[in-house]
């Protein structure tokens, strides 16, 4: 079955090994994987913004890229959200359009949602010898609902232990493009995030969105804090952690 991986422009450019651990474990999970060359944005950042235009346009290249694809898989909850929430927004005064959208809507999963509901892993063949503590991002939280599929996930990793720190679903102060308009109450929230993470003594912390590993990484390390790793679930669950 062909599967669409929507790599998303941050992963693309700021760290690609997460669309390569997606990649393989779609793979072993025995699909026929295809990552469209010419995919760019979701158009989050500007739908977020109030740029209507570019939100559409990019939408509207985005559904294109993956319309022969039975399902489209998405390592990151916040562009996942963007589609299944806010496509039909985008789209809501264009019958035609809006078709196309709710069909792409219909057929995407966040990756660890995917994996649990979709290929019905019952195994897991990674390890990581450690203790880690998971951070729920928003918006795969509370846009789609992902929670407990990391969990179940990262359940099966040989020889990880999951410590949950203390309001792991409350905000790392990232938020898109709200970290730059409000950058001092962005960085208290950091500042909070990042302390109950040191709480747990954990080695690691995971999570499913680069935008809050970027936020979280930067303020552990401006803390002084270079031990504490910050890994994408989907890096963990491929056991390329060490690459």
């Amino acid at each position: 079955m062909r599967v669409g991986l929507f790599v998303t422009c941050l992963v693309d450019l700021m760290r690609p090994s997460i669309g390569f651990a997606a990649l393989k474990l779609l793979e072993n999970a025995g699909y026929e994987v295809t990552v469209p060359a010419m995919q760019t944005c979701c158009g989050q950042p500007g739908w977020n913004s109030g740029d209507r235009e570019a939100a559409r346009a990019l939408a509207e290249r985005l559904i294109a890229q993956f319309e022969e694809c039975r399902y489209v898989v998405v390592p990151s909850g916040s562009c996942a959200g963007m589609i299944r929430a806010h496509f039909p927004e985008v789209f809501e005064d264009e019958p035609a359009m809006l078709a196309k959208a709710r069909g792409l809507v219909a057929r995407t999963y966040e990756l660890t949602e995917f994996l649990t509901r979709m290929a019905k892993r019952a195994s897991v063949s990674a390890s990581f010898d450690g203790t880690v503590t998971y951070h729920d991002s928003c918006s795969g939280l509370r846009e789609i609902g992902v929670k407990v599929q990391p969990r179940q996930l990262l359940a099966k990793v040989a020889g990880l232990k999951l410590v949950e720190m203390e309001e792991c679903e409350t905000c790392c102060g990232f938020g898109g493009t709200f970290s730059i308009k409000y950058g001092e109450i962005s960085s208290a929230m950091a500042e909070k995030k990042c302390a109950n993470i040191e709480a747990t003594g954990a080695q690691a912390v995971v999570l499913g969105d680069l935008g809050c590993m970027l936020n979280i990484e930067g303020r552990l390390r401006r803390r002084g804090d270079v031990k504490t790793r910050v890994l994408h679930v989907a890096e963990v669950l491929a056991g390329t952690t060490e690459g």
